[in-house]
């Protein structure tokens, strides 16, 4: 590794390090809003996009662990499903 890889590398971590948990936090953000989107339906929230979220349901349910935490809940707030 040469002595200019080692510089960008240092000056990358430099101006990226004070960002990375404020990405992470917004990213989170998306990502819950995203699963609120995608099981509002079996939340009881009427969704006009249901159809289209249908299909990603299978995925999201893998999620739902995580999700639940991070908004507070001790169980999952789904009736017919139980993942803790």
């Amino acid at each position: 590794m040469s002595w200019f890889d080692r510089a960008e590398r240092g000056l990358r971590e430099f101006y990226v390090a004070p960002y990375r948990r404020v990405f992470a936090r917004a990213k989170r953000d998306e990502e819950d809003l995203f699963m609120m989107l995608v099981l509002s339906e079996a939340l009881g929230v009427p969704n006009p996009a249901s159809g289209a979220t249908l299909e990603l349901l299978p995925e999201m349910l893998d999620r739902m662990h995580d999700w639940h935490i991070r908004q507070g809940l001790d169980q999952s707030p789904l009736d017919g499903m139980q993942c803790c």
